[in-house]
C-alpha cells in the first residue's frame, strides 16, 4: 500500500467550519475504483484509514479493503465503530463485566478508574416491561411498578454504572426501544469528533441493531463481550465479507403494507443465502420507500441471516432526519460530507455486488409468517389451509369447520375444543386449536413505522363504528418504541379507538417479541397446558422461534399491526378473509375483511395531519430523566463497585477472577463427554436462557434456596447479572431436544451413569471429575439473537468445544471471545454420518503443537467398548486475533492482561 492511500486525509468545509475527512474521492482520482465498491464497503475502508496505526489496523486491513472484489478473499477485516448501543438485558451483563474488570484490575494495582469506554455507549432499558397487566387504563403505570419492584437492584446498579463510568448514558425505564430511539434519535448520519467528521458507525448488544441501516448508518448486532472490547478500543475483526445487492422495482400495491414487504424479503432472502453475509439494497424501487419503511426491512437483518442490510444516505434520508427534529446543522453536516465522500446515494449502475436478489415490489401480497421462524412466509389468503397441514403434520390432528367442532370430539384425532369457564371475565366460551390467545402490537420493527401504526388505529376505528369487540379469550397489548407513536395516535383521536378494543397502552419497551408477554389468564392457561391445545399467537414483532412468545403458546405468527387487530377481532387464526366475515355486528351483520382494511389515502391524510418535528423535539428532550421512581434511586458515589454478596440480580463476574497476569498455552481436549447431541437450526433461543421459569427449575430451585418467593422470579432476562442463575438455564429451553435422552427440554444422559437429569445437574457431576465437555450440532449453530449469554453460560458449563456442521456469525464469535474452541465437521460430514453416538469419550488433538488460522485438528471419538473411530475438524479460528483471544481463554481476559501490562 503507497503512502498516498494512507495519507489521504483531507479537509472539508461546512458552513464556514474546517474539519478533516479521510477521502474517498482522493483514492478515486488516484485510480482505485471506488465506485466500484458497495457503500457499506466504502464505510469500512474510511474506518479503517482512519483508525490505521500499524499496529491493530494495518496497512494490510486497508489493502485488503481497498481491493474487495465480489468473490473476496477470506481475510480479516478491521472495524472500530464510533459508538455502542446497549440494551438492559445484554447491557447489564456487560456492564457487570466492565464493573468486575475495573475491580480485578484495581487488585493488581491498576488504578480501576481508568477502565473507562472510550466510546460513547448509550444503554437503553427496553427489555425488562412484562404485560403482567393489560386491557384498561392503568396498565401502563402497573406495569412500570410492577418493573421496578422486579428490578430495582439491576436499576440501581445501571444508574451507578451512568455516574462511574465516563461516555456512558442510561435512558431510564419506560421512554422506548433501543432501536427506535436509536433511529429516532441517538443516530447521527455523520460524527463529528476531534475536528474531524466521519461515518456515524455502532455496534449494539442486541440483533436487531441493523434498524439503524435504515437511515444510513453502517451497524450490527454482536455479543456483549465483543460490544465490551470495542469499548474498551479493541477493533472488531471479522472475515471480509460478500455483498449481496438487494434490487427494489416498482412499488407496494394498495393493501399491503412494510411488514408484507419485510416478510417476503425475509423468505427471499433465507432462499438465497446470505448468512455472514452484507446486503445493499438499490434500486428504484427505494424511491417509493420511506426511510421508516426501509428501517423495518433492515431491523430483520436477522431473521434474513445478514450482518447488515444497508440503505444508502439520500433525500429521503435528509427528510426523515428533518421530520425528527434533528438539527439543521447535523442535516447540512450529513448532505455536505456525504456528497464530498462518495457515500451519497448515486451511480448505483457502478456498483458490483457479489450477487443480485431482485424484487419487484409490486408482486407483494398481505402476509404472515409462522408458527416458529421468520421465514416460513404465508400468504393471508393461505393461512387457514396452511393451519390445517400444520395441525395434521405436527399433531396429527384432522381439521373440522368451526361450527362442527365439539369437546366429545377431543379423543378423535381431531382438533381440540375445550369450554371454558372464565371468571375473571365472567364468560363461558370455546377454546380451540387455532385460538389466538395473544394478539401484540409490539416491537420496534413495526412500531417504528407509523403507517402501519397509524393503519392498525383506523382498523380499530372501522371496528368500533361497527360495533366490533375482540374476542375475550385474546390477550391484547400495545407496546410501542417511544412515546413519538403515543402522542401522533392520540393526536388522531386512534388511541382512543385502540383502547376501545382494549388494545391498551401497557408499556414503552419490547414486551411479547422477546417473551415477556406475561402470564396468560388463568383459566386460558390451565385449559391449555392441561388439555395440551395448540393456541396461538400474532405479533407486530420480528421473532417466532419455539417457546419465545410464550411457553405454553405452540403457533406464532408475525404480521402487521393492523393485521393483529383485525385477527383479535376473529380470534382465531384459521380464517378464509375471502370467503368468511371477521365478525358480526351486534344486529348479526356479516363484516368483512374489506369493510375494516384503510385506504392508503386514509392512512396518509392522518399522517400528515399529526406527525411533527414538535413531537420528537418534547419527548428526546427529557428522555434522560426518568419517571419519579427512576429520579428518586439512591446510588453509590463509588467508582468501584461494592458487590452485595446477597444479591441475586447483580453479582461479580466469575470469568477471571484471579486472573494471572502470565498466559499458559492451551492444550489438547482429553477424555471429553458430549453434554448435548443436537440437531440442525439450534438457536441461541435454545441455548440461552430467556422468559420466566419454573420454581422446579434449577435457576428456580437456586432462587427459592436464596429466600426468593416464585412470583418474585422476574425473567431469565433481568437477571443476566447474575451467573449463578444464568448457567442454570443454559440450555433449558423447553423444547430444545437433546437427541442423548427422549424427552424435550433441558434434560441430558449423564453417560457413566445412564441417568437422566438436567444438563445443570449432569455438568456439575462432570466437573466434580474433573471432565471437560463437548457440544455435537448440526447446521447453523448459534443462529439467532446476538445474546452473550449463549457463550457465557456454555464456558461455565465445563463445554470446552462445540462440533458443528456450520455456525451463525455472531454465536461462532461469542464462543470464541468466552474461549470455548468452534470447529466443523469436515464437508459432507456429521454426527450421523460418522456414526457417533454421543456416549463417547472424545480427545481433540491440535492445540499443544501451537495454533494457527483455521488449522484441522484430530478428533478421536473412543466408545465404551474401547473401539476407536478418528476424524477431522476444522479449527474455526477464523483470524489472527481470535487465536490471542482464545489462547488467553477469551476475550476480556486478552483486554484485562493488556490493562495489567500497562498499568
Amino acid at each position: 500500500m503507497s503512502d498516498k492511500v494512507i495519507d489521504c486525509k483531507k479537509s472539508l468545509s461546512v458552513n464556514g467550519k474546517d474539519f478533516d475527512i479521510w477521502s474517498l474521492k482522493d483514492l478515486e482520482a488516484q485510480g482505485h475504483g471506488i465506485k466500484k465498491l458497495p457503500f457499506s464497503i466504502r464505510i469500512l475502508l474510511e474506518n479503517a484509514l482512519r483508525n490505521h496505526d500499524g499496529l491493530a489496523v494495518t496497512g494490510d486491513h486497508v489493502d485488503t479493503l481497498l481491493n474487495w472484489k465480489p468473490n473476496p478473499e477470506k481475510k480479516e477485516v478491521p472495524y472500530k465503530p464510533a459508538r455502542v448501543l446497549m440494551q438492559d438485558f445484554t447491557g447489564v451483563p456487560a456492564v457487570v463485566d466492565l464493573a468486575s474488570v475495573r475491580a480485578e484490575a484495581s487488585r493488581h494495582g491498576v488504578d480501576g478508574k481508568k477502565v473507562n469506554p472510550l466510546i460513547p455507549v448509550d444503554l437503553v432499558i427496553d427489555h425488562s416491561v412484562q404485560v403482567d397487566f393489560y386491557g384498561d387504563k392503568n396498565s401502563l403505570d402497573k406495569n412500570i411498578d410492577m418493573e421496578y419492584e422486579r428490578n430495582q437492584e439491576r436499576y440501581q446498579f445501571l444508574k451507578w454504572a451512568q455516574t462511574a463510568f465516563d461516555n456512558f448514558t442510561v435512558v431510564p425505564p419506560g421512554m422506548g426501544i433501543c432501536h427506535q430511539v436509536n433511529l429516532e434519535y441517538l443516530a447521527q448520519g455523520v460524527v463529528e469528533r476531534d475536528g474531524a467528521l466521519f461515518p456515524d458507525t455502532l455496534v449494539g448488544t442486541d440483533s436487531h441493531t441493523p434498524m439503524v441501516n435504515g437511515i444510513g448508518v453502517v451497524g450490527w448486532g454482536v455479543g456483549g463481550i465483543e460490544a465490551e472490547a470495542a469499548i474498551l478500543g479493541q477493533p472488531i475483526f471479522f472475515i471480509m465479507p460478500e455483498v449481496v445487492g438487494l434490487k427494489l422495482t416498482g412499488k407496494l400495491p394498495i393493501g399491503t403494507t412494510a411488514t408484507d414487504m419485510v416478510l417476503t424479503i425475509t423468505e427471499l432472502l433465507r432462499k438465497h443465502g446470505v448468512v455472514g453475509k452484507f446486503v445493499e439494497v438499490f434500486g428504484e424501487g427505494l424511491d417509493h420507500l420511506t426511510v421508516t419503511d426501509r428501517a423495518t426491512i433492515s431491523n430483520m437483518s436477522p431473521e434474513f441471516g445478514c450482518t447488515v442490510t444497508y440503505f444508502p444516505i439520500d433525500d429521503r434520508t435528509l427528510d426523515y432526519m428533518r421530520d425528527t427534529n434533528r438539527s439543521e446543522e447535523t442535516i447540512e453536516r450529513v448532505e455536505a460530507y456525504t456528497k464530498n465522500n462518495m457515500l451519497w446515494r448515486e451511480n448505483e449502475d457502478d456498483i458490483e455486488y457479489s450477487s443480485v436478489v431482485e424484487l419487484d415490489l409490486s408482486t407483494v401480497v398481505p402476509t404472515a409468517s409462522g408458527p416458529s421462524r421468520p421465514q416460513d412466509k404465508i400468504a393471508i389468503s393461505n393461512l387457514k389451509a396452511q393451519f390445517k397441514s400444520l395441525m395434521e403434520l405436527n399433531y396429527g390432528r384432522q381439521y373440522q369447520p368451526l361450527e362442527e367442532r365439539s369437546p366429545a370430539d377431543n379423543d378423535k384425532g381431531l382438533l381440540k375444543t375445550i369450554v371454558v369457564d372464565d371468571k375473571d371475565s365472567d364468560q363461558d366460551y370455546q377454546l380451540h386449536d387455532g385460538s389466538i390467545s395473544i394478539a401484540a402490537i409490539t416491537s420496534c420493527t413495526n412500531t417504528s413505522n407509523p403507517s402501519v401504526m397509524i393503519g392498525a388505529g383506523l382498523v380499530a376505528k372501522k371496528a368500533n363504528e361497527l360495533g366490533l369487540k375482540v374476542k375475550p379469550w385474546v390477550k391484547t397489548s400495545l407496546a410501542p418504541g417511544s412515546k413519538v407513536v403515543t402522542d401522533y395516535l392520540e393526536n388522531s383521536g386512534l388511541m382512543d379507538d385502540l383502547e376501545a378494543l382494549d388494545f391498551f397502552l401497557v408499556g414503552y419497551g419490547c414486551t411479547s417479541c422477546i417473551g415477556n408477554s406475561g402470564p396468560l389468564p388463568d383459566a386460558i392457561g390451565k385449559a391449555v397446558t392441561e388439555n395440551d391445545l395448540v393456541v396461538a399467537s400474532v405479533l407486530s414483532g420480528n421473532r417466532n422461534f419455539e417457546a419465545r412468545v410464550h411457553p405454553d403458546v405452540k403457533m406464532n405468527f408475525l404480521m402487521s399491526p393492523m393485521l393483529v387487530v383485525i385477527y383479535a377481532l376473529v380470534g382465531r387464526v384459521d380464517i378464509d378473509f375471502d370467503s368468511e366475515p371477521v365478525a358480526h355486528t351486534p344486529d348479526g351483520k356479516p363484516v368483512y375483511f374489506k369493510d375494516l382494511w384503510p385506504s392508503n389515502e386514509e392512512i396518509q391524510e392522518i399522517m400528515a395531519k399529526v406527525l411533527t418535528p414538535a413531537d420528537f423535539a418534547k419527548n428526546y428532550g427529557k428522555i434522560f430523566d426518568g419517571n419519579k421512581q427512576w429520579r428518586e434511586m439512591k446510588v453509590s458515589k463509588d467508582k468501584v463497585y461494592q458487590w452485595d454478596d446477597s444479591s441475586t440480580y447483580i453479582k461479580q463476574a466469575p470469568f477471571f477472577q484471579g486472573l494471572k497476569p502470565e498466559l499458559n498455552e492451551p492444550k489438547d481436549i482429553e477424555g471429553a463427554k458430549v453434554l448435548l447431541k443436537l440437531g440442525d437450526s439450534i438457536t441461541t433461543d435454545h441455548i440461552s436462557p430467556a422468559g420466566g421459569f419454573s420454581e422446579d427449575s434449577p435457576a428456580g430451585q437456586y432462587l427459592k434456596g436464596r429466600g426468593i418467593e416464585p412470583r418474585m422470579f422476574n425473567s431469565y432476562g433481568s437477571r443476566r447479572g447474575n451467573d449463578e442463575v444464568m448457567v442454570r438455564g443454559t440450555f433449558a429451553n423447553v423444547r430444545i431436544k437433546n437427541q442423548l435422552v427422549d424427552k424435550e427440554g433441558g434434560y441430558t444422559r449423564y453417560i457413566p451413569t445412564g441417568e437422566t437429569m438436567t444438563v445443570f445437574d449432569a455438568a456439575q457431576k462432570y466437573k466434580a471429575e474433573n471432565t471437560p465437555l463437548i457440544v455435537l450440532a448440526g447446521k447453523e449453530y448459534g443462529s439467532g439473537s446476538s445474546r452473550d449469554w449463549a457463550a457465557k453460560g456454555t464456558t461455565l458449563l465445563g463445554i470446552k468445544a462445540v462440533i458443528a456442521e456450520s455456525y451463525e456469525r455472531i454465536h461462532r464469535s461469542n464462543l470464541v471471545g468466552m474461549g470455548v474452541l468452534p470447529l466443523e465437521f469436515a464437508n459432507g460430514e456429521d454426527a450421523e454420518t460418522l456414526g457417533l453416538t454421543g456416549e463417547e469419550s472424545f480427545t481433540i488433538k491440535g492445540k499443544s503443537g501451537g495454533l494457527e488460522v483455521n488449522q484441522t485438528f484430530e478428533v478421536e471419538a473412543k466408545s465404551s467398548d474401547g473401539k476407536v473411530k478418528t476424524f477431522e475438524a476444522l479449527s474455526r479460528l477464523d483470524s489472527k486475533v481470535e487465536l490471542e483471544y482464545y489462547r488467553n481463554g477469551g476475550i476480556l481476559h486478552y483486554v484485562l492482561r493488556d490493562f495489567i501490562r500497562k498499568g
